[in-house]
């Protein structure tokens, strides 16, 4: 698999760890996003998408991050040593939500992400630099909002063709106008 793409947008603040977020396709094919630059104690470094651990309440049953000391719904105490702890006896309180599954698809990922990051910082030196936009949500917004002309030899759907609406949707009121 190959890094076909990287997408980055780079952080305003200067002074902050996190230096940018990426979007990476692998193959023209499948993408991955929310994936951060950040600037750790010996340089930078790619850290991939992740979620705060949750767990259950013993009295409730309702998921509470791991760092709360109360439940959220009854109250109750939490006991602070449920927080799992890696093999340096820091909290664990992220997993991964997608991630390589060894060095070298590692190294390559890392690879082609920070090239891409000093790519862009030079770029953002430039007077007339456009930041890049990070996902397609435009395009996707446009895709799901317009329609796409019919094929020569095929009709438009007019209004007699569409499905009627249920009862339910003509009474149902959408602002000042009744369906």
């Amino acid at each position: 698999m190959q890094v076909t793409e990287v997408r980055v947008k780079l952080m305003a603040r200067k002074n902050e760890r996190l230096k940018a977020f990426c979007s990476v396709t692998f193959d023209g094919e499948f993408v991955v996003r929310d994936v951060k630059v950040i600037e750790g104690t010996s340089g930078l470094f790619v850290a991939m998408p992740s979620r705060r651990l949750a767990d259950r309440c013993p009295a409730c049953r309702n998921k509470n991050p791991l760092k709360a000391r109360f439940c959220s719904e009854c109250g109750a105490h939490l006991d602070e040593g449920r927080i799992p702890r890696d093999g340096q006896g820091r909290m664990k309180l992220h997993v991964d939500i997608a991630h390589p599954i060894n060095a070298a698809c590692r190294q390559g990922m890392e690879k082609a992400i920070l090239l891409a990051y000093e790519h862009e910082l030079e770029r953002s030196q430039q007077p007339d630099y456009v930041p890049q936009k990070l996902y397609d949500e435009d395009e996707d917004l446009a895709e799901e909002t317009t329609h796409p002309a019919p094929a020569s030899g095929q009709a438009a759907v007019t209004e007699q063709q569409k499905p009627a609406k249920t009862k339910d949707e003509q009474e149902h009121k959408f602002g000042e106008g009744i369906l």
